[in-house]
């Protein structure tokens, strides 16, 4: 039996099982007229329906552009289920792969210690703070994990949030709104453009690390504006470079603005001992306003965080909705962050073989002829590809060799800008760099082979 026919048959059943009900609702209904009858099936036939949202554009195009991955033999690359934790390997389907799309920078996730710290804090609070803090939801572990926070970024407070992306979305949407400005790299994450929207201030792009660009939209714009913030990210998640933080700080000064600086990939990895950009070139933390970071990555937690002055972390904590209006951190992911950060402190050579093996991973790619765009080889390192199904492709290919390396594909880079994007862990080998490295080498000159063949499934696609 075909697709067709199951669905026919499935439908074919239901009516049925319909009917079935209909002539027994009407058995009991005889004690009244016929007319009660007709009339709650017209009333029935008044109800209003779900609206079907196929029928949006967007689903449309979503729609159109799995079918042409269908046709064209390209498996969908996301959303593989894995088994186990997220390290330098991962298990797929009960097999064993090198993994580059993970961001376990430093290896923590699943470290006994950590474990032990969040089964604990479970066997002491429960699973859920079970409430808003500033209601019912505060417990001792929470201050603990912002002091330290405070403690790492160099500076007297912080706020702690349940999601990374939320931080960014509800801060930024609430401290600025209209008559403000807001000033972001081009290259900034979603939630910082999506708190910029939330807020209804001015949204200004400059382009992506030029700072000239920069003072000249200030130049020009800041005697327009009450507030001004600038926002800019410690490490670029996509391309894995890092901003002139010295440089922008002296603009920011200049012109009397804020500085926002989101280190969700930057915190544990940047720096002798993993502050961040601070340590890495040199920077008082204390002239930012707002250090931003994520408890997801290296912290092997979840949820996001502000950290600055003790005013404004105050100020947030009983102002911003995304803090007040909003369940606290679980304790067991409050512990899970919290332990990570002292056995950073404690294990500083977790740090250092990062950037080893980052800065090994980018010499060995670009000697490969590889295009790892402006890359320091910290814990991102592109491979730039250049359309979104090559990108796919390389990737089921890799995947098929053993090696999980995710596409980055148009919107999320622009199209030409099609990459797989390697994370950089501790835990990674150099065997399996170099497995990884010229895998994608030898993948990617076979797609490169037949221009021709790449050319007609782009079209078709």
């Amino acid at each position: 039996m075909d697709a067709s026919e199951k669905a026919k048959l499935i439908d074919n059943l239901r009516t049925g099982r319909k009917s079935a009900r209909d002539r027994r609702g009407s058995g009991s209904a005889r004690v009244g007229s016929s007319s009660l009858q007709e009339n709650a099936g017209r009333e029935k036939d008044k109800r209003p329906k779900a609206f079907d949202f196929r029928k949006l554009p967007q689903v449309k195009q979503l729609q159109m552009q799995r079918a042409a991955a269908d046709i064209l033999g390209v498996t969908n690359p996301f959303f593989r289920p894995h088994q186990g934790i997220a390290s330098n390997v991962t298990l797929i389907d009960g097999e064993t792969y090198d993994n580059f799309a993970s961001y376990n920078y430093l290896g923590l996730n699943g470290h006994p210690l950590i474990n032990q710290a969040s089964a604990k804090a479970v066997e002491t609070f429960g699973t859920s703070a079970s409430a808003s803090r500033i209601v019912a939801g505060e417990r001792p572990i929470h201050g603990e994990l912002e002091t330290a926070l405070a403690h790492l970024h160099g500076v007297e407070s912080s706020i702690v949030m349940v999601s990374g992306h939320a931080t960014n979305v509800s801060t930024i949407g609430h401290l600025m709104g209209k008559g403000d400005l807001i000033v972001t790299d081009s290259l900034v994450h979603n939630s910082i453009a999506e708190g910029a929207r939330l807020s209804g201030a001015t949204r200004i792009n400059f382009p992506h690390d030029d700072f000239k660009a920069l003072e000249r939209l200030l130049q020009e714009q800041r005697h327009k504006f009450e507030n001004v913030l600038i926002i800019i990210e410690g490490l670029y998640s996509m391309d894995g470079d890092v901003p002139d933080l010295k440089r922008v700080i002296q603009i920011k000064q200049a012109y009397d603005s804020w500085l926002m600086v989101d280190e969700a990939h930057s915190i544990g990895v940047l720096g002798q001992s993993g502050r961040g950009i601070c340590e890495e070139q040199g920077i008082d933390p204390t002239s930012v306003e707002l250090w931003m970071g994520t408890l997801s990555k290296t912290f092997s937690s979840c949820g996001g965080y502000i950290a600055g002055s003790k005013v404004l972390c105050d100020y947030l904590k009983v102002s911003n909705p995304g803090f007040v209006f909003s369940v606290g951190l679980s304790p067991a992911l409050s512990a899970a962050a919290l332990m990570s950060i002292e056995m950073m402190a404690k294990e500083p050579e977790r740090v250092a073989k990062l950037r080893e093996n980052g800065a090994y991973f980018l010499k060995v790619a670009t000697d490969a002829g590889l295009n790892t765009g402006p890359s320091i080889g910290a814990s991102v390192v592109p491979v730039i590809v250049g359309d979104s199904l090559r990108a796919a492709m390389l990737s089921n290919n890799l995947l098929e060799r053993r090696i999980n390396a995710l596409p980055i594909i148009f919107p999320a880079v622009a199209e030409k800008s099609a990459r797989l994007r390697f994370f950089i862990t501790s835990d990674h080998t150099l065997e399996q760099i170099d497995r990884a490295v010229n895998a994608t080498v030898e993948e990617l000159d076979k797609l490169n082979a037949d221009t021709g063949v790449m050319d007609r499934l782009l079209k078709s696609s």
